[in-house]
């Protein structure tokens, strides 16, 4: 033994010698320099050797664990408590039995109602109870039941072998034994037995129910009766409450919500049902107001349906008669006649109603002869009653008066006048422009949207299939005539008012047409204003049809949004406008200052600053002040004629201004008469800029840039606008401007270097710092040094761990791809012996065959 581990140890250093003597497996580690007096542990290494004997460790430990995984050859015992040696083996049941109804009872099951315990109420199972099996209450119920013991017999054949017997009866039936007919009669005798006693026990309890409910009637007589002491009974809240609820009104079923086409639809029919009834009234087209024929009634109607919608009232009347002649004979009679009459009159109607009932039962074939007869005479069927003549004869027909007839003919013309005069109820789309204009030139404001209306209402997309593209086209229309109503003078801004909303409808209804139309529009006015630009070198504002294009596109669009496709082109040709267009007169502030009021408008809900808005209301301003000694930013220019527009100069005239609202016609220019009117339009210019400047400071109020961007209107204001000469309104709305701005306090303060002693620097005392060792890391005190070690230990550690965990996964990775490999292998193995057989039968079966042919 011992000369053989001599030998296995000479053989393995032997090995190992000859490894490291072996150039191509040693590896030498260089150093850049060398250091004297340090020791190196890895200037030389083997890595074949340290890959070897990796991957060995691996394969025994790592791959074996992977090929072990998911997989166990022993049984463990997991119950509760089996190893526990303090529990006794009740205590161990009890717990065990109480994790298993916890376990019945999680949360997954909560809403199953199908769990394995029982549930019983009075002692019986909920389960049969649900199957109702009740106890029969009648005879029909158990006709054709028998008991299980003659179940049994009849099945069996045994004729009572449930059943205890005695041995004289055992001696008799092994004597003699019963037929199949004498069972039978034993079973049908024994079923009438008990039917009878069932029967007999619902007798004796309904006589003792009755008898029961007689004496509880007594007692509950007795104790009902009230003491002659007794005070009046209390009525409690509750029982207020429930009779207050008992008849309140119960909520009725509401019809269902219609859909945008079905209302669409049904406002069609009503408005073509409507257009239908004008023209028959254009046509002189009378009503048929004759009465109707009164229908046939039951004498058993209950009168259930009868509808109050007529004026039972008895009231005075005049008879009148016509003669043949076309004259006409009246009289009046005495209110108490009158009286009498009227219920006379009642009762003859209800007898002639029956008459008439009978007739047209009765001669049904000449009811088309006498139908005008009848028509003609319903008027007159109070003077038949009064007269009570005693023969069933018809009257004749009276004749129409001359007078009568012209009457007729009147109304028929006045009603063709009327209907002629009325607006149509239907309306086509128009295909133009021009064809817009003439329907709507020449009609009221009322009209005109009406006529819009309409056109929308009987045209819906929904009604036909081309209607969609005629109403796109119908908003541009729409869009055009606004601007032309807007450039006519004196411009007509109550219909463009009035027209908003028919807009506001079309957009919404299409709102890509929508946009395009605006955006076309606004780039039309952008390419306007830079062609003057380009062509004079300055540009005046635009007309007013221009300016109410964009408050109108304020209505339609949203302007809240951070980017919209029509807005947000709208500021900017606003900022343009309000930067590059010269102002030159009185209509040039007018048209800049609505601009202003536009802009202000579309950013009172983002709240976005536009510095164009601020500087504009500044330049005018600037006009208004005498004495100039600061710089203005374009296009306003700080000295010339046109800088001193709204200079007043006329004290007088100042003294009887008063504030009013700017007519907005004004942007398309007014005729100013004398000094005096140009006054008090320099005053309102004035005015409406502050109101601005207020509107500004109330919306930027917020901004913490707020005192710096509002800092050159508030120095304009108080240092160089003198406001002693205007008057007292136009004074209080200055204070109130001032009092606005100078009310927002601070929000930040501006930065500052931080304030701190000054640290004088350390002089003729120098820093001498031990050096020991030359390129490694010094520390300031021992526990610093040990720290400092320990974060090396730790990253190299962690580097180590990281390394030799990338090497376990590409170990792992490298058995598994083989893994893989081998069974694709052998699985192509298979696959290609199963083709190899299945071409040696196909072969053989060809072989038989052509040999079957060859015999044949």
């Amino acid at each position: 033994m011992g000369k053989k581990k001599t030998s296995d140890t000479v053989r393995k250093t032997k090995g190992t010698r000859d490894i490291k003597t072996n150039p191509f497996e040693l590896k030498i580690n260089k150093q850049k320099f060398q250091i004297l007096g340090r020791k190196t542990k890895h200037d030389r290494g083997l890595p074949g050797v340290s890959r070897s004997k990796s991957i060995k460790k691996r394969t025994e430990t790592l791959l074996k664990e992977y090929r072990e995984k998911d997989k166990a050859n022993t049984f463990i015992d997991k119950r509760f408590g089996e190893y526990d040696t303090k529990l006794t083996p009740e205590e161990k049941m009890m717990k065990r039995f109480s994790l298993e109804r916890q376990r019945l009872h999680t949360k997954k099951n909560v809403y199953n109602l199908n769990e394995d315990e029982e549930l019983t109420h009075y002692g019986q199972s909920l389960a049969d109870i649900e199957k109702l099996n009740d106890m029969p209450d009648s005879d029909s119920d158990t006709e054709g039941k028998l008991s299980a013991e003659f179940t049994a017999a009849a099945h069996f054949g045994g004729g009572g072998l449930l059943r205890k017997k005695t041995s004289s009866e055992q001696e008799e039936e092994e004597h003699k034994p019963k037929s199949r007919k004498e069972l039978i009669e034993d079973l049908i005798a024994k079923s009438k037995k008990e039917k009878h006693e069932r029967q007999t026990q619902r007798e004796e309890a309904l006589v003792l129910t009755q008898k029961l409910d007689k004496e509880w009637k007594e007692v509950h007589s007795l104790l009902a009766c009230k003491t002659p002491n007794a005070g009046p009974k209390k009525v409690d809240d509750y029982d207020i409450l429930v009779r207050e609820l008992g008849f309140e009104m119960k909520a009725q079923a509401s019809d269902r919500l219609k859909s945008t086409e079905e209302l669409a639809k049904e406002e069609s029919e009503r408005l073509e049902k409507l257009e239908a009834e004008r023209l028959r009234r254009m046509r002189g087209e009378f009503e048929n107001r004759g009465k109707k024929r009164p229908k046939h009634m039951s004498a058993d109607d209950l009168h259930d349906g009868f509808i109050l919608d007529k004026d039972d009232k008895l009231h005075l009347t005049y008879k009148v008669w016509v003669n043949e002649e076309g004259g006409e004979e009246g009289g009046e009679e005495e209110e108490s006649n009158n009286a009498m009459d009227s219920e006379n009159e009642e009762e003859d109607e209800d007898e002639d109603s029956g008459d008439e009932e009978e007739e047209e039962d009765s001669h049904s074939d000449l009811e088309s002869d006498n139908e005008k007869e009848e028509d003609d005479g319903d008027d007159d069927d109070g003077d038949d009653d009064n007269e009570g003549d005693s023969n069933d004869k018809k009257r004749p027909a009276k004749p129409i008066s001359t007078k009568e007839k012209v009457q007729v003919e009147e109304e028929k013309q006045a009603m063709i006048t009327a209907a002629k005069s009325e607006l149509p109820f239907t309306f086509p789309v128009p295909e133009s422009l021009s064809q817009l204009k003439s329907l709507l030139t020449g009609k009221e404001t009322e009209n005109q949207c009406l006529i819009v209306e309409r056109i929308q209402k009987c045209n819906h997309p929904s009604l036909a299939e081309g209607n969609k593209l005629k109403l796109e086209k119908l908003f541009g229309f729409l869009w055009e005539y606004v601007g032309e109503l807007a450039t006519r003078r004196p411009p007509d801004l109550k219909t463009i008012d009035k027209m908003v909303p028919q807009l506001y409808e079309l957009s919404q209804m299409f709102p890509e047409v929508a946009c395009g139309c605006v955006q076309s529009s606004l780039q039309q006015s952008m390419q306007e204003l830079d062609s003057q630009l380009e062509a004079n070198g300055r540009a005046p504002f635009p007309g007013l049809d221009k300016l109410i294009y964009l408050k109108i596109a304020s209505s339609l669009f949203p302007t809240s949004d951070f980017r919209h496709s029509v807005v947000t082109p709208a500021m900017v040709y606003m900022s343009h406008m309000v930067i590059r267009c010269s102002v030159t007169s009185l209509r040039d502030i007018a048209a800049g200052l609505f601009t202003c009021c536009v802009f202000l408008e579309y950013v009172s809900l983002s709240k976005r600053f536009i510095p164009e808005v601020v500087n504009f209301l500044l330049g005018i301003l600037h006009m208004a002040v005498p004495n100039k000694g600061y710089t203005l930013v374009p296009p306003f220019k700080p000295g010339g004629k046109l800088s001193d527009l709204l200079v007043v100069k006329d004290k007088k005239a100042a003294e009887s201004w008063e504030r009013k609202p700017l007519p907005i016609s004004m942007i398309q220019g007014v005729e100013l008469k004398d000094e005096p009117q140009v006054t008090h339009f320099r005053l309102s210019f004035v005015a409406q800029c502050l109101d601005l400047c207020k509107r500004c400071a109330s919306l930027y109020k917020s901004l913490s840039t707020f005192h710096q961007i509002i800092h050159p209107v508030k120095t304009l204001l108080t240092k160089y606008l003198c406001v002693n000469d205007y008057p007292t309104q136009l004074q209080d709305l200055y204070h109130e401007v001032l009092k606005e701005i100078e009310s927002q306090p601070k929000s930040y303060q501006p930065l500052e270097f931080e304030r701190k002693k000054l640290v004088p620097l350390k002089l003729f005392t120098p820093k001498i710092v031990e050096v020991t060792d030359y390129g490694r890391k010094q520390g300031g005190s021992k526990l610093e040094r040990e720290r400092m070690k320990l974060i090396h230990k730790h990253k190299r550690e962690f580097k180590g761990a990281v390394r030799e965990i990338r090497k376990d996964s590409q170990f792992l990775a490298r058995h598994q791809l083989s893994d893989i490999m081998e069974r694709d292998a052998e699985r192509k193995r298979k696959v290609k012996s199963l083709f190899q057989n299945l071409a040696t039968q196909e072969g053989e079966w060809k072989a038989m065959k052509r040999q079957k042919s060859v015999l044949n």
